[in-house]
C-alpha cells in the first residue's frame, strides 16, 4: 500500500477496527476512509455499492462484525448469522465489483472444528464439527473466507484472510453477559472490589485452555500481511502460547488487586475443550507478536477505567 492510497476500515469503532486505524496512523498512511453505522449500514446492499461507487476505495479492511461471547452466541444465532453474512457479501462483493486492489477479511479462530489437533493449523478447516456454542457466527465467517477465495479463484482478485484467536485491548466491550471472557472478567473483578465481595462466581470449572493476542499486536499482522501475503488460505493470528481460564481468573484479580475467593458454577458451559493455533505460518514470514498477555491485561484494565461506558 502506497501512503497517500486510499484505505477503508470497516468497523473503525469496534475493538479491532480501532486498532487497525491506530496501526495505519502510526505507519503514516495518510487516506483512511471510515464511516460509522448510522452513516453506513453495512447490512443494507444498495448502501454498501452506492459508498463503494462514490469513494473508490483501494484497499479494504473488513472488520465490522457483529460479536459476543456464548451467551450472546447461543441466545441470538440467526442474528450473528445473518448481520455477518450481509456486511461479509455486501461488502467483499462491492469491493469487488469496484475493483479494489487488495481485501483483507477479519475472521476468528472460532472456524476451526471443535475438537482439532492442537496447536490448530490452517489446513484444518472443515475437517470435522464445529463448536455448537458459536456454530452460527462461525458458519459466517467461514463463508467470507471462502468467498474471497472462490474470487481469487474465478476472478483473479487478491483478497486475503486472517484468523485471529481470542483478542483483548483498548476499545472492547465490557458487557457483563454479551462479552468475551476476558473483558468480562476484567468487569467482573473490578466490580466485587469495589463492592467489597467475598467471592466471584466464574463460568463452567475453569479447565479450558485459551489463547490471547493483544489488539494492536493484531493490527500490527492485519498491515504487515496486507503488504506482503497473497494466498488463498487464511493465515493464523495468534501467539502460540495459552493459558488455562482458571489461572487467567487468578492473574486478572490480581492485577485488579481483588482478594476474595474464586468460585465455579459447572452448570454453566464451558465452551471449546482446547483452542490453541498454530502460528508458524505468520512468523515465517517474520511476523511474531510483541505484548506478553500480563502486561496487556494491565493496559486493558487501564483503558477499562478510563471508558466503563461500554456495558
Amino acid at each position: 500500500m502506497e501512503i497517500n492510497e486510499k484505505i477503508f476500515v470497516a468497523g473503525h469503532r469496534g475493538m479491532v477496527g480501532s486498532a487497525i486505524v491506530r496501526e495505519l496512523e502510526r505507519q503514516g498512511y495518510e487516506n483512511i476512509i471510515v464511516r460509522t453505522h448510522k452513516e453506513l449500514d453495512l447490512t443494507r446492499q444498495a448502501e454498501v455499492e452506492k459508498f463503494f461507487e462514490k469513494e473508490k476505495p483501494q484497499y479494504v479492511f473488513l472488520a465490522a462484525a457483529k460479536v459476543g461471547g456464548i451467551v450472546a452466541n447461543n441466545q441470538s444465532p440467526a442474528d450473528f448469522i445473518y448481520q455477518n453474512m450481509m456486511i461479509e457479501m455486501n461488502v467483499i462483493n462491492a469491493a469487488w465489483q469496484n475493483n479494489c486492489k487488495k481485501l483483507e477479511f477479519l475472521g476468528s479462530s472460532c472456524i476451526y472444528p471443535r475438537l482439532a489437533p492442537q496447536p490448530m493449523k490452517e489446513n484444518c478447516l472443515l475437517t470435522s464439527e464445529l463448536e455448537k456454542t458459536n456454530e452460527a457466527y462461525a458458519l459466517a465467517k467461514i463463508s467470507g473466507l471462502k468467498y474471497c477465495e472462490y474470487l481469487n479463484r474465478q476472478y483473479g482478485t487478491d483478497y486475503i484472510s486472517i484468523m485471529p484467536t481470542n483478542l483483548y485491548g483498548p476499545n472492547d466491550n465490557y458487557h457483563a453477559t454479551n462479552s468475551h471472557v476476558l473483558p468480562a472478567l476484567i468487569r467482573r473483578f473490578h466490580e466485587a472490589k469495589i463492592e467489597n465481595k467475598s467471592s466471584v462466581t466464574c463460568w463452567g470449572d475453569g479447565t479450558p485452555l485459551r489463547e490471547f493476542l493483544y489488539v494492536d499486536d493484531l493490527a500490527n499482522l492485519c498491515v504487515f500481511l496486507m503488504n506482503n501475503y497473497s494466498g488463498n488460505e487464511t493465515v493464523n493470528a495468534g501467539t502460540g502460547k495459552e493459558i488455562s481460564i482458571k489461572d487467567l481468573t487468578k492473574l486478572i484479580a490480581k492485577i485488579i488487586g481483588y482478594e476474595g475467593e474464586i468460585l465455579w458454577d459447572t452448570s454453566k458451559p464451558n465452551g471449546t475443550p482446547r483452542k490453541l493455533l498454530d502460528v508458524s505460518k505468520a512468523t515465517s514470514m517474520g511476523w511474531k507478536y510483541k505484548t506478553e498477555l500480563i502486561e496487556g491485561i494491565r493496559l486493558t484494565y487501564e483503558d477499562f477505567l478510563k471508558n466503563k461506558v461500554r456495558f
